[in-house]
């Protein structure tokens, strides 16, 4: 329904928000990761949106990024995992945390979040498996443009998003995307 918002940022407290559109203040919650990006009160903000509707109310959640709005519609769709829960997620890990974790299968880094136990983390694991492609994170070793190309190879080739990201990990920082793909490929052939 509201896709988005754009005004001034009339209050900010954190999870909260109040922007003002024209006259109507709207109050939204953001992670932490979007909250630590905001203007200044009084400033321009625009915000895409995801409006649940409960039956005791309308609660308006807003993201800097398409990436966390994407991530946030993927987690409230997991059994167990309500909006708030998923906020915290996102305010616990960025995208790119959360995608590698998904990646490396590391239950350890989502049971850090609030309100995340080892049952839960593990079915998030598991329902996010595949889903999180493109919001994987680089292992810092290999650059960002390459590790993509590399990824994506891997990814197209039938490899898990698990496997291909162990490949990364051991491959040099300044390698071609053609031979960052043979090595990758070496690697998991063992």
């Amino acid at each position: 329904m509201i896709g988005r918002l754009s005004g001034t940022l009339a209050e900010k407290a954190p999870p909260r928000l109040l922007v003002d559109v024209n006259g109507v203040a709207y109050e939204v919650d953001v992670p932490m990761s979007t909250f630590y990006n905001l203007p200044a009160v009084g400033e321009r903000v625009a915000l895409l949106t995801h409006l649940v509707v409960r039956e005791d109310a309308h609660v308006l959640f807003g993201f800097l990024t398409h990436e966390e709005r994407t991530t946030f519609r993927l987690l409230v769709r997991i059994a167990g995992i309500g909006p708030r829960t998923a906020l915290a997620i996102l305010s616990g890990l960025s995208v790119a945390e959360l995608g590698q974790a998904v990646a490396m299968q590391e239950s350890g880094r989502l049971v850090k979040v609030p309100g995340i136990g080892k049952k839960t983390a593990e079915r998030l694991l598991l329902e996010l498996k595949g889903k999180l492609g493109e919001a994987v994170a680089a292992p810092v070793s290999v650059s960002a443009g390459a590790q993509a190309d590399i990824l994506q190879a891997l990814l197209a080739l039938g490899y898990n998003d698990r496997e291909a990201a162990a490949a990364l990990k051991a491959l040099p920082a300044d390698i071609a995307v053609g031979e960052g793909i043979k090595l990758a490929l070496r690697a998991l052939a063992r």
